[in-house]
């Protein structure tokens, strides 16, 4: 059965850092697809060679899991557990940020002065209401590590990041059933791949064009959002381009959002904002 297509969103044009971001979800027609709550696609952004390339400035988080897929160039990640790492295109970066981390990230000395480019996707996961004070942690995913699945007689890769997909399962630990994927197209396939096994299926397409299931056309900075049934998604790719294929299961649960926090009611929110203010998620200088 043919999973339906339930909505196309348009992103909103916004400024992350150094970086220009479009910003896929929340937007006014998706308030959010629990358990994802935010979708921003910064790049493809050049950084000239020797220009002073800016880091996104330390930051809190609470209750929920910041996720940064690397689509080209590199990253920088330190946080306030003491963590300080690297990852490059087909990599990702995965924080539990639980009762309180602080990070920061940006591109790495060797873009600032040798150049280049990136393109990077960072995507909010909710965490359920029991693992919200869990202890936050920090998970860095690595090409070597990294199944990768073919599709469309091969003009379709997926690298699975987490859960399981065609037989294979993803590197990445998880705090509710999931399952993400970056992939890249080739122009002229068709054909069918089967759709992850959870209630909410999302693709996200960075560039390119595809056509899903016979009659949506999807371009870059857009996402589809799937019915909640169905095992198998039609593709047919009109350029090549890349692509992010993400599911998992709704936690149902009330969500309070504000800011750099998720938590589930206004007054958890607050506490976490004294918290933060009282130097209990941790510190980092830049």
């Amino acid at each position: 059965m043919i999973r339906p297509v339930r909505l196309i969103t348009n992103s909103l044009m916004t400024s992350v850092g150094p970086f220009t971001v479009a910003q896929s979800l929340p937007v006014p027609a998706l308030h959010n697809a629990d358990p994802f709550l935010l979708l921003h696609h910064a790049g493809p952004q050049k950084f000239e060679v020797g220009t002073p390339a800016h880091r996104i400035e330390p930051h809190p988080h609470r209750g929920f899991e910041p996720v940064t897929f690397v689509y080209r160039g590199s990253v920088l990640h330190r946080d306030s557990l003491g963590n300080e790492g690297q990852i490059g295109a087909g990599e990702v970066q995965w924080i539990t940020s639980g009762s309180g981390i602080v990070h920061s990230e940006g591109p790495t000395p060797e873009v600032q002065e040798s150049g280049g480019e990136i393109e990077l996707i960072q995507l909010w996961i909710n965490l359920p209401a029991a693992k919200k004070m869990t202890t936050p942690s920090y998970q860095e995913l690595h090409k070597a590590d990294i199944p990768r699945i073919t599709k469309l007689d091969g003009a379709l890769t997926l690298e699975l990041i987490a859960g399981s997909y065609s037989n294979e399962t993803g590197p990445a630990s998880t705090h509710s059933p999931l399952m993400a994927a970056m992939g890249h197209f080739t122009e002229g396939a068709i054909g069918s791949i089967e759709s992850p096994a959870h209630e909410q299926v999302l693709m996200y397409v960075l560039n390119g064009s595809i056509r899903v299931n016979g009659e949506n056309v999807v371009e870059g900075h857009r996402l589809v959002v799937f019915e909640s049934e169905g095992d198998t998604i039609n593709i047919e790719t009109l350029t090549s381009g890349s692509l992010l294929l993400l599911a998992g299961e709704p936690l149902r649960e009330p969500i309070a959002m504000h800011g750099p926090f998720v938590m589930n009611t206004d007054d958890e929110l607050r506490v976490a904002f004294r918290d933060y203010a009282g130097g209990k998620m941790g510190t980092l200088a830049e």
